[in-house]
C-alpha cells in the first residue's frame, strides 16, 4: 500500500574541493540533514552542480544515505535527486534508489518532493511504498 509522509528536515551544505580546471564551471557540496516528523532520520551526501550562461540555468544531481526510522520502521536508503532549472523553470526528481533499503526498510521504493517556504524553511513529502517478498 502507498503512502505519504510530510515533515521539515534541517540541511546544511559546505563547499568541498574540485580540480583546478573545472572549479570554475562546477560546484561540489557536501550534505547533512536531519529529517523530522514521519522520517525521523539523518542522512548524509554530496551534491555536484553547475550554473549555465544565462541567469535562472543550471543542474544538480545529488546521492544521499538516509539512516533512522520512517513511519517507526529502523533501516537505510539511498535517495537520488536530479535537479534541472531552465530560465527559471524548475524540475526536480528525488528517488529512492532500487534496492537500497535495508532492515525493516528492504523494499522501499518511492519518491521525495521538497518545499521551501518562506523564511527559508524546508520541508518534504514523500511518497513511498515497502514491498514484502
Amino acid at each position: 500500500m502507498r503512502k505519504q509522509v510530510t515533515g521539515s528536515f534541517d540541511v546544511k551544505l559546505a563547499p568541498m574541493p574540485m580540480p583546478d580546471d573545472i572549479k570554475d564551471a562546477i560546484g561540489r557540496m557536501s550534505l547533512d540533514k536531519q529529517f523530522h516528523g514521519a522520517l525521523d532520520a539523518r542522512s548524509r551526501g554530496e551534491m555536484i552542480s553547475a550554473m549555465g550562461g544565462v541567469k535562472g540555468s543550471g543542474a544538480y544531481v545529488a546521492i544521499e544515505r538516509v539512516n533512522g526510522t520512517l513511519d517507526g520502521r529502523a533501516g537505510t536508503f539511498v535517495l537520488h535527486h536530479r535537479g534541472i532549472m531552465d530560465r527559471g523553470a524548475q524540475s526536480l526528481v528525488i528517488t529512492v534508489v532500487p534496492d537500497s533499503g535495508t532492515g525493516e526498510l528492504a523494499g522501499l521504493t518511492g519518491t521525495m518532493g521538497i518545499r521551501i517556504e518562506t523564511g527559508g524553511k524546508h520541508y518534504y513529502d514523500f511518497d513511498y511504498e515497502i514491498a514484502r517478498e
